[in-house]
């Protein structure tokens, strides 16, 4: 390990050795120097912070100012505001002009944490500023400078959220000119009991108390958990066994009180290649989709059916083959009753979408006559959830005359998700 990494450990009590913390704090390291974006990936609770203090402390801006902006715990209404500042009167309760964080860090580091969550809106403005160092406050027209160093971080899969519509690629790019992986947890077995042991020394300060100590079970036990909540989640667990527990040596037993082995679920984290899925208001709506989805594919498979047999000839079904057809167009029982050997003449009068052949069986199980029923020509209103979803946001903005925030607490859904769904269906007008 060279010196400069001990040392930054060291500065930033950063325990542990594992391959892929070393690369990420080298990396920090190395791209110090410079003024390029950086982006920091890594699931909630890993320690993604200490990458951009590491940055901005070993760069040409470390005596400039280092502002950290949670971009997720800033309401939409007020991001631009608070980034980009505003004019006296620009919006209502604004009493005053007021800097905002780009034109205050001049000269340092804006740390963007939970990038991820920017409205579309503020992610233009963003973009601007990274190619041009240009802005304007909110409710003004004059064009400002700044130079600031931009490192972001996310624990959202970016990919995902460009394929969704929700960030856009052009700003990500833009963003991730160095990408800085920060490993989960579990993949760092070895460092989570060097962890437990700093945080144990920590709390038995701060509290006044003796420190915690593992048996080697318990060793064993902690070093195979999955800690869904990484550092963050230790480092908790650490401070309630601290004050609440008296016996200072830590057994298995009393561990799985706090984080029991049940709850080690399999994680998919990131997924590559996972599909886009409907943004659906509740469960139910769910629901309806499977059912509307399954009974398309069953009423294609009926026609499939009755074109299989008029080309084939029924005369040449095997047995099988008439028992499976005999299954998929048998009627309720109280419909008809029917002899064991005889296919069965299926019209259901309460599906109008999709009709199926008649078969009619003869004593000698000859198939001869396959007579097609029309299939209706008029389709029920359409049950499209994207388009009655698309009606539901209309209607909602004209009842409240284009007041968005209206429009949301009548549909019941957030300012910025009603925002997302707008541009969506491409409803600004």
């Amino acid at each position: 390990m060279s010196n400069d990494l001990q040392n930054i450990k060291n500065r930033f009590g950063i325990i542990g050795n594992f391959p892929a913390l070393n690369r990420a704090l080298e990396k920090a390291i190395q791209v110090a120097p410079t003024d390029i974006s950086v982006l920091v990936i890594g699931e909630s609770g890993v320690g993604k912070e200490f990458i951009p203090k590491i940055i901005h402390s070993e760069s040409r801006r470390k005596h400039q100012p280092y502002i950290v902006v949670n971009c997720g715990a800033i309401p939409e209404g007020t991001i631009d505001s608070e980034l980009f500042g505003h004019e006296k009167g620009a919006f209502t309760g604004a009493t005053a002009t007021r800097k905002g964080y780009f034109e205050v860090a001049d000269g340092g580091t804006i740390f963007l944490d939970e990038v991820g969550e920017l409205p579309l809106q503020t992610q233009v403005r963003l973009l601007r500023v990274l190619e041009s160092g240009e802005f304007m406050k909110v409710g003004s027209s004059q064009v400002q400078k700044t130079n600031v160093r931009i490192v972001a971080a996310t624990n959202v899969n970016m990919m995902k959220a460009i394929h969704d519509g929700r960030f856009r690629e052009d700003l990500f790019y833009r963003l991730n000119t160095v990408q800085i992986d920060m490993p989960p947890l579990r993949e760092r077995k070895g460092d989570i009991h060097l962890l437990f042991r700093k945080f144990s020394i920590d709390f038995a300060e701060k509290y006044r108390m003796p420190e915690l100590e593992l048996e080697p079970s318990a060793v064993h036990y902690v070093e195979n958990y999955a800690f869904p909540g990484n550092v963050r989640q230790l480092r908790n667990l650490v401070e309630q066994m601290t004050v609440v527990e008296r016996n200072r040596n830590v057994t298995v037993e009393k561990l799985a009180e706090y984080i029991p082995m049940e709850t080690h679920l399999p994680m998919v984290v990131n997924a590559p290649n996972a599909q886009k899925q409907p943004d659906f208001g509740s469960e139910r709506e769910i629901m309806y989709k499977v059912l509307f989805d399954m009974r398309n594919d069953i009423n294609d498979l009926k026609s499939l059916t009755s074109e299989l047999i008029k080309n084939r000839g029924a005369g040449d079904l095997s047995n099988h083959e008439k028992n499976l057809i005999n299954r998929i167009y048998t009627p309720e029982p109280q419909q008809q009753a029917v002899s064991q050997n005889s296919l069965l003449y299926f019209e259901n009068s309460n599906n109008p979408v999709v009709q199926t052949p008649t078969i009619i069986s003869n004593a000698d199980d000859s198939y001869e006559d396959i007579e097609d029923i029309e299939v209706e020509e008029n389709r029920p209103e359409s049950l499209s959830l994207q388009n009655n979803e698309k009606d539901l946001i209309i209607k909602a903005l004209e009842k409240h005359k284009g007041r968005r925030n209206k429009a949301a607490d009548e549909l019941g859904i957030s300012q910025r998700t009603l925002y997302r769904k707008i541009k969506q269906y491409n409803l600004e007008d």
